[in-house]
């Protein structure tokens, strides 16, 4: 049992760890208080073949494996986690469902434009009567010759404000149930589509998150990702991988809290002495740091699970992610107590990582959620 990474793994996280310290962080906060999608380091993340991480290089991809993907992840997330999402979806949730499941038509056609940025991808799920109940979706596609026509209503799409691309969930068999939800692939420009505005967030307010509005959408049938009805089956495997990089996203956020505690701990001085001396702060520095490694090593040890193929992974990711989205809320909430007053300003970074950690216990799947994954696969 070998605990350490590769040589190949160190230098993606010096990269990327160099890339996220140099250019994000020193922007984060003025993105949190704005909500404007980064475009121009989202670029950026493109250049270092970030966008396209887990596609192989015929398509124009990194042909990297998925412990790369959570590395990466997990640093772009210490510096900001907006762009840790916005990496962590365009990843997992549209160039890898795209190269999985695509036709070859299909990946020559998208792959090596969303590989290189040029094609920022969304993935279209959630709508008012289905988020934890994915099969409740009721956005319709409606066969009509050659193509689907697509109505309904979207909601919380994460990059939908800067996507060109996106992968829409839809009922081609009303009467199926989860058995006739079907995925497309939608341009934006599609007309009927629309994207609304901009979603106030409590956290993570840069990373492009809208309502979507499809009226009367004509895709063609050559944009149908799978075969009908075969998408719920699809987003279950999705959920599994991108699980994963939330566990990750969730582990980078609670380090930037950490790392920015122990700083503050140093520095800061009570009763004539820095607050790191005392007994009280060190029992919370110890408690984040141990439960933060153990979260890292859950993750890891399911993306490894997924690298290897070894056997199905659905407990390690749902695990790894309900673990490390607690961890999360529990550091960033004990570094804006050793902050005091000033973990309570935005003076201070603290109060965001605590406000960009809650939503990592909430999408691809609540906690709840998670805890009924994990105990199906023990008691079925």
């Amino acid at each position: 049992m070998d605990f350490n990474l590769n040589e190949d793994h160190l230098l993606l996280r010096e990269m990327v760890r160099k890339y996220a310290e140099q250019e994000l962080a020193p922007v984060a906060a003025e993105l949190d208080q704005t909500g404007s999608f980064p475009a121009e380091t989202v670029s950026g993340m493109a250049d270092l073949g970030l966008l396209g991480m887990v596609v192989p290089e015929e398509y124009g991809g990194a042909g990297m494996d998925f412990t790369s993907l959570a590395i990466a992840v997990e640093e772009i997330s210490r510096g900001c986690a907006s762009h840790g999402v916005i990496m962590a979806v365009h990843n997992a949730l549209m160039a890898w469902p795209l190269f999985l499941y695509g036709t070859e038509s299909q990946k020559r056609i998208y792959l090596p434009r969303v590989c290189s940025g040029e094609l920022l991808g969304a993935f279209a799920l959630t709508e008012s009567e289905a988020g934890s109940d994915a099969a409740s979706v009721r956005t319709s596609a409606v066969a009509q010759g050659d193509h689907y026509v697509l109505n309904g209503a979207k909601m919380f799409i994460t990059n939908s404000t800067a996507a060109q691309l996106f992968l829409v969930a839809a009922k081609t068999d009303p009467e199926a149930g989860h058995r006739g939800i079907s995925l497309f692939l939608v341009e934006k420009e599609t007309p009927g589509f629309s994207v609304g505005k901009h979603e106030d967030l409590m956290g993570e307010r840069a990373s492009g998150n809208a309502a979507l509005s499809l009226e009367d959408v004509v895709v063609p049938k050559e944009n149908l990702l799978g075969d009908p009805g075969g998408g719920f089956k699809i987003l279950m495997t999705l959920l599994d991988t991108s699980r994963i990089d939330i566990g990750a996203q969730a582990v980078g956020i609670a380090q930037a809290a950490l790392d920015a505690s122990i700083r503050y701990a140093g520095e800061r001085r009570q009763f004539g002495r820095p607050i790191g001396e005392h007994q009280m702060i060190q029992d919370l520095i110890a408690e984040m740091a141990t439960r933060l490694e153990a979260a890292r090593l859950m993750v890891l040890r399911a993306a490894w699970m997924k690298d290897t193929g070894a056997k199905r992974f659905t407990r390690e990711s749902a695990m790894a992610k309900l673990f490390a989205s607690d961890m999360s809320v529990y550091v960033t909430r004990q570094a804006v107590q050793i902050f005091g007053g000033y973990g309570f300003s935005r003076e201070y970074p603290v109060e965001r990582h605590y406000r960009d950690a809650k939503v990592t216990e909430i999408y691809e799947g609540t906690s709840q959620i998670q805890k009924m994954v994990i105990a199906r696969t023990f008691l079925s």
